[in-house]
């Protein structure tokens, strides 16, 4: 069920991006007259922009009673893994139990986009070479052109205000325990809001590692190898004045990476015992 439930999410993700694109398709603008006898789709467009919207909220709705059936026959507990906690969600036959798995299925929805967009974010700031960032802007939109430090704020900001909200409806299902205070409340807002910046590493991961192979094994010139050598540079800028070569052997990636990936095993337990300590 667990993958279902991932490849569900990526269904809807695609409707998103589609919802997101469509006014790019020059098919779906208006065009001059003079154009309108060339320039036809091959098949009349029949979705609009709010079709993919109501499409995902019929996915979400529906599928929540199909995992509240399947998971009470076959005691199948869904989690959601907010770095910090994990929330369990819990199926059966009451009306409560449908409460809890509807929002499941939004939030394990919600928490797919944000990865999604917190994994964008990062390669957004170091603004690779076109054309192969124009597949960070597109999905980004107008957040793409946004100052540096507010772009930067970003995944704190909107993790914490969607905790904030969140939390009230997980408290009234039960899912999590009230907070003693509103102060407590936005505590665990913040916390969940930092934990966010360790999507990072996988994206700049992703980006040293293909740099690393790439500089052993040549696949040819492609502008998406130029895109992930000039931000690989860019990452590893701090590391050039240190001794890394040895002779034909850069170890700057492999350092790039494994200190990345330090930072954030530590910055993610140190946020872990934070939390713990939060009263509830």
């Amino acid at each position: 069920m667990a993958f279902v439930d991932f490849i569900l999410n990526l269904a809807g993700l695609l409707l998103w991006l589609n919802w997101r694109t469509i006014r790019f398709d020059p098919l779906t603008r208006r065009v001059p007259a003079t154009l309108m006898g060339t320039l036809r789709p091959a098949a009349p467009q029949r979705l609009e922009r709010w079709h993919f919207l109501v499409l995902i909220g019929l996915l979400l709705s529906l599928r929540s009673l199909v995992y509240n059936y399947v998971g009470a026959r076959s005691n199948w507990s869904p989690h959601l893994d907010f770095g910090p906690v994990v929330l369990p969600f819990h199926c059966g036959t009451q009306w409560s139990h449908y409460g809890n798995l509807l929002a499941y299925s939004f939030a394990s929805f919600g928490l797919t986009m944000g990865i999604f967009y917190a994994c964008l974010l990062p390669l957004s700031l170091l603004a690779g070479p076109d054309p192969t960032h124009r597949l960070v802007k597109i999905p980004l939109g107008r957040v793409d052109e946004w100052p540096r430090w507010l772009r930067a704020a970003l995944p704190l900001a909107v993790t914490a205000i969607g905790w904030w909200c969140a939390s009230w409806i997980f408290s009234s299902l039960e899912i999590i325990p009230k907070p003693i205070s509103p102060a407590e409340r936005l505590e665990q807002s913040l916390v969940i809001g930092l934990g966010s910046y360790l999507l990072w590493k996988f994206p700049l991961g992703a980006i040293l590692l293909i740099h690393l192979v790439n500089s052993y094994i040549y696949f040819g010139r492609h502008p998406f190898l130029k895109y992930v050598e000039v931000t690989a540079q860019k990452l590893m800028h701090p590391l050039k004045r240190l001794p890394l070569r040895i002779g034909r052997v850069d170890l700057s990636p492999l350092l790039a990476i494994t200190l990345l990936f330090l930072a954030a095993e530590g910055i993610g337990y140190g946020l872990y015992r934070i939390y713990l300590k939060l009263p509830f």
